[in-house]
């Protein structure tokens, strides 16, 4: 693959559902691959090729194309998400670079495990770490990357999404915001689930929490509204 190709998921126009700027119309781009396999992933056609087809999940885009994609819809806010968007951290760059000179907001998720470019860095706007947590069956050593932690926690674009499922899950946060020295304003505490119920369950949990720590909730606003539909 050039640096004029990136490998895509999807591209879609909806309301950003989740952190600081959910609510929002934004342009979604979702990118193909992911270097974990969560067992709770809502977006295994991203990499899950023993479930899903390839050829049909996974297409070749070149920066044009892609910015002409983009471009259709109404908004100048883009999300760059996956899959993990991080495998294709250069190719992304050349992207990035033409969405900004049309002035565009761009946010990029992540489950930060891979250090961004310098110049890469300087041109997002917001970083959306996702961290994962026990409850995603990825061994430890592959999902907490010492270096990732230490650059995002020391970055004021960053902010920490977590998705919690149980209390293991608290238990792990609690010895990483100390460990990492994590700002409470910055921590985003997400209730794992695939349908409403779930997601209201546990958002009634995590709301006291949030209440008592100064963290963020987000309760997942495409769940809620479209339930657990491709494309929103």
């Amino acid at each position: 693959m050039t640096d004029s190709n990136l490998k895509i998921s999807e591209i879609f126009y909806s309301l950003q559902g989740e952190g600081t700027n959910a609510g929002r119309p934004v342009v979604f781009l979702r990118t193909s691959l992911c270097n974990l396999a969560c067992t709770w992933c809502d977006t295994k056609y991203t990499w899950d090729w023993d479930n899903y087809d390839y050829s049909v999940e996974v297409k070749q885009m070149n920066i044009e194309d892609l910015v002409n994609s983009i471009s259709r819809y109404q908004s100048k806010h883009l999300v760059i998400t996956g899959g993990e968007p991080m495998i294709q951290q250069r190719q992304l760059l050349n992207l990035i670079k033409k969405v900004k000179e049309m002035n565009y907001f761009v946010e990029i998720e992540t489950n930060g495990t891979i250090l961004p470019d310098r110049i890469l860095d300087e041109l997002v706007d917001q970083w959306n770490i996702s961290p994962k947590l026990q409850s995603s069956m990825i061994e430890r050593s592959v999902r907490e990357i010492e270096a990732c932690y230490l650059f995002f926690t020391n970055h004021s674009k960053s902010y920490f999404k977590y998705v919690i499922n149980d209390s293991e899950d608290l238990l792990e946060l609690q010895d990483l915001i100390k460990k990492y020295s994590i700002p409470a304003n910055r921590i985003i505490l997400i209730p794992q689930g695939k349908d409403k119920d779930e997601i209201i369950a546990r958002g009634k949990w995590l709301s006291e929490i949030c209440i008592a720590k100064g963290y963020i909730l987000s309760l997942r606003l495409q769940i809620l509204l479209w339930s657990n539909q491709r494309g929103v």
